[in-house]
Formats: structure tokens, sequence, C-alpha cells
């Protein structure tokens, strides 16, 4: 399997001002395989500990945080002394009190070793009083696999390159088979155990039944790490969210969790299952200009979630919709489409990204990007059909230099809006950086 984030490894490997890395993402996005992955292809030795299967390491930093005692520890229970030619993994960090602060001291008394910590719940650590080193860590989020590293994952080399070349013509030349492979995305997912299980067997159902082991395993997390109070109003958030996007207009509603739900009552529970990267916050903002943070509706919002695939599976989506033409593209109204969209939009180092709707809600942008000076409208189609009236009165009212529109239609440019094919957003996107 490849991942892109390995790029930003190496780059982290090779600076001279190198701080403490920090991996941030939900849990089984494969944080784990990155980092041994990494170690494997640029180092000698690596030291490996896992706070949360590593019990008895936990009080690690309890007593101080001399680095030399530290690394005398982890030298007794690895069978020998890193060096500053070793990689150290600190993994589920957030389980070891005071492994955080820890990396203060990496950084600042020791900062020739090559050390990277990683978490599934760092995020719900963070902002539940978790001291931390402001300023002394780097970070790198994880994702899910993109659709460009599920191609690859799938064997689709030539694909990937062809992408890579940006010729239009050719790869509208071989749209079928790109259409092919983002149908099998969409159910698949790119969740990295999923995407492999699929490249082996190729078997849809057996994808499927892994998928909701993985929904069960995130539910059991809701017990065991979430306090008890919360953990009935978070199940029940979570179960809500395939029927808030299957909704026309998908912006979040607390009343569809139960009738008479206020968002006093469910913030705790929304925060906890954003902190820990499984769902996603999309904010409206009332005005589309530069900077987009300070126009924010923090009061109106969609939510997605991690993984496309995973979504489906919450939906009850059938493989069977895979054999029906276009039909997958058209279930939920468009939902997955736009948690498609989102979740390339993710890993592409973007910054803010919100979606646009007029005070009467009556035309609507799905997503508004900052670059630079300038605000971007994304516009998601999810077959061939162009019409956009949300679009229209969007272009009318703010005139941006550019619009571009994500559908199944192939690319063309007609002044200042560009018909992006979905299955090539990942590249796309980067070109405008």
């Amino acid at each position: 399997m490849k991942r892109e984030a390995l790029t930003n490894l190496i780059q982290w490997k090779q600076k001279n001002d190198r701080k403490p890395l920090v991996i941030r993402g939900a849990r089984q996005v494969g944080k784990t395989w990155l980092m041994k992955e990494f170690a494997r292809l640029e180092y000698n030795r690596y030291v490996y500990i896992n706070f949360e299967s590593s019990s008895h390491l936990r009080s690690l930093f309890l007593t101080d945080f001399d680095i030399e005692r530290i690394l005398t520890a982890i030298s007794i229970e690895v069978g020998f002394l890193p060096t500053q030619d070793d990689l150290i993994i600190f993994d589920e960090i957030q389980e070891a009190e005071g492994g955080l602060t820890a990396l203060k001291y990496f950084h600042e008394n020791a900062p020739q070793y090559h050390l990277i910590a990683a978490g599934s719940l760092l995020g719900v650590a963070l902002n539940s009083g978790t001291s931390f080193p402001v300023g002394k860590v780097e970070f790198l989020d994880l994702h899910p696999l993109t659709f460009t590293e599920f191609l690859e994952a799938t064997g689709e080399h030539s694909l990937v390159q062809l992408l890579n070349k940006v010729d239009w013509k050719t790869i509208t030349l071989f749209k079928n088979k790109f259409i092919e492979r983002l149908k099998q995305y969409y159910f698949v997912g790119g969740m990295p155990e999923i995407v492999q299980l699929f490249t082996k067997e190729l078997n849809f159902l057996k994808v499927r039944e892994l998928q909701i082991n993985l929904l069960k395993a995130y539910e059991q997390d809701f017990s065991k790490h979430a306090p008890n109070r919360i953990v009935p109003k978070i199940r029940m958030l979570w179960h809500s969210v395939p029927s808030q996007l299957a909704k026309e207009n998908r912006k979040f509603i607390y009343g569809l969790i139960k009738k008479g739900a206020r968002a006093k009552e469910y913030e705790e529970a929304l925060n906890w299952l954003t902190d820990c990267g499984l769902l996603h916050k999309v904010y409206r903002v009332n005005k589309p200009t530069v900077p987009l943070k300070a126009y924010e509706d923090l009061r109106s919002f969609k939510l997605y979630i991690v993984d496309i695939g995973l979504l489906g599976a919450m939906a009850g989506l059938d493989a069977q919709s895979l054999l029906h033409g276009n039909v997958l593209f058209s279930e939920f109204k468009g939902a997955l489409t736009e948690q498609f969209v989102l979740q390339q939009l993710l890993v592409q180092n973007i910054g803010n990204i919100n979606y646009w709707s007029s005070q009467n809600a009556r035309a609507e942008v799905d997503f508004v990007i900052q670059r630079e000076n300038q605000v971007i409208p994304i516009e998601v189609k999810s077959e061939e059909n162009l019409r956009a009236k949300s679009l229209k009165v969007y272009q009318n009212k703010f005139n941006p230099p550019v619009t571009i529109r994500v559908s199944m239609a192939n690319y063309r440019q007609e002044s200042t809006l560009i018909n992006v094919p979905l299955y090539t957003i990942n590249m796309f996107m980067q070109l405008l950086n």
C-alpha cells in the first residue's frame, strides 16, 4: 500500500529544525502502519511503544521528564538503547499520563532524536485539559486513503500516471474505467484494512462485514473512552448522521436526533465525536469573503463522517447498487458525492472548508474554500445533470473569479466556470496550489 503521507514524513526527517511529530487521525486510518512503514524504509532500527497495550509503561513520564532516564527505561523494554540514528515511535501516547508534555522536553533537551507520536483520541485528550507543548511539536493529520491512493492500491498505476499528466483528452478516453473504480471506492471507502481486503478478495460482502465490525468497534470506543453520562447521546447523534445527510438541505438539525433535542444537551457529545476524528464539521459562511473564518455562522453546519465506505455501511447501501448504472451516484440525494469530495479536499492542506447559503436558504453552494485572497466556490453534482440554480445565484451575487463544478461530466472550461470530473478532484485541487 502506498500512502502519500510517507512523503511528508521523509520531508520531516530531512529538516534541520525538526521537532517531535504528532500524527492525528481517527482509529483505523493507518497511523500505526504508516509509522512502521516509514521506519522500515528510512531507518536501520526503530523503537515502537504502544501505551495502550503496554500498560506497565503508562507511568513512564510520571516521575520526571529526564530524557536519559526515559531512554534507559525504553532500552530495558526493547532490548537496545535508541540513538539519534533510530526512530522512536510512541503510539496511543494519550494513554500515558504526561506523555504529550514529555515531547516538549525531547524538543528542548534532546532535539537530535527522531520522535513520532500518534493516538486515535489525541483530540479528545487535548480538549480535556491535558497539558500540551504548544510550539514544541509538528502535526500531521492522517485521513483514509484518497481516491488516488485507492487506485494505486488496486493496481491502477497507469491511471494515476495519467491523472498526473493532466492530459484531459486521454483522461476522457478512459472515463469508464475511472468511473468503475470510483463506484468501488464509494462502496469500499478508504479505510486501509478494508481496502486491503478488497484488493485481495474483490468481495463486497466481506467488505461490508468488515465495515460493520469497524463501526461496532467505534461504538465500543464510545463506552470505553467517553464519559458515561454522554455515551447514550454520542450513540444517538452518531446514528443520526445518515438521516441528516439524506435531507435535501443537509444542515444539521438536532431535532432529528430525537424530538425536542437542543444543541446545548448534545454539544459535548458532538465535540467528542469531532475531537476523535469520526465526524467533520463544515460551517456555513454568511458571506464568502476573505478571511472565511471571520464569516462563519457557528450555529449552522453540516456533519460528515470519517469515511465514505462507512457512511454507506451505516445507511445500509446494498452492494448490488454497483451493478445498476449510476444508481450509486444518486443514492442519498448526492450525500455520498458530497462526502467523497470533502474527503478528498481534507487531505489537500486547503485550510478551512465551509459552505455558503443565502439567508432564505433557497440557494446553497456545497463548499467554499480560501485560496490566498480569493474565495473559490465548489458545486458538487452527483451525475451529469449540470443544472445549478444555486451556483448561478452565487455567481450573480458575488462574481467569483473562478468557480468549480465537480460532476460526472467531462472536463471543460466556460469562462470562469470549470467543470471537473469527480474522479480527478485530487489532482485538480493540487493544480490550484
